[in-house]
């Protein structure tokens, strides 16, 4: 940061740190002992709408390389559009797999990235049910480097409760996003 920035209050965004994905099995271990949720094997890279030649290429690099695993079950990735008119794209695992899982978001999100198509990235998350069917997803975000906690309920409602005793637990396994006012909705999402 430059005196200019200091002077005027202007700070530096948190960079991404896609390596912090790789804390999601320890904090699904944390989720499990704490409140009983256990992942679900559905795992989803939220971006802005991208379309053209370019990037159908890489789509086809990705599945490609995620295809080449040969433990995976069902399509390598899919791609979805939501009603807001995001785009993602969903990475299916046995829910004893997370780890694999954690690696595919990993690869979806670098292969997006050194492609040039990291500004567009929004999101990813990693979704989890719990004791009596509750849904909750661990949401990292691209642009700040951070984790929250989504607990959606019928109706575009959420589960408030959830998401603080949820970020109580994780505090020690993931890099949680203090500012509760970037912990958005991401009503719609695969998997949820």
């Amino acid at each position: 940061m430059g005196f200019l920035d200091t002077l005027f209050g202007r700070s530096r965004p948190a960079q991404p740190d896609l390596d912090q994905l790789f804390g999601l099995p320890s904090a699904a271990v944390t989720l499990r002992a704490a409140a009983g949720f256990v992942p679900t094997g559905v795992g989803s890279v939220c971006f802005s709408s991208v379309e053209g030649a370019e990037f159908a290429r890489v789509h086809q690099e990705v599945r490609d390389l995620l295809d080449a695993d040969r433990e995976r079950t069902g399509p390598p990735v899919e791609r979805e559009r939501d009603a807001y008119g995001y785009s993602w794209l969903v990475s299916r695992r046995s829910p004893e797999d997370l780890p694999g899982l954690v690696g595919d978001l990993h690869a979806v999100n670098s292969a997006l990235q050194d492609t040039g198509f990291g500004p567009q990235l929004l999101c990813s998350l990693a979704a989890f049910t719990g004791p009596e069917g509750q849904s909750l997803a661990l949401v990292y975000l691209y642009k700040r480097g951070s984790f929250y906690p989504f607990a959606p309920l019928p109706g575009e409602r959420r589960d408030n409760a959830l998401e603080l005793e949820a970020r109580a637990a994780l505090g020690n396994d993931l890099r949680l996003e203090g500012d509760l006012s970037r912990w958005f909705p991401v009503w719609g999402a695969p998997g949820l």
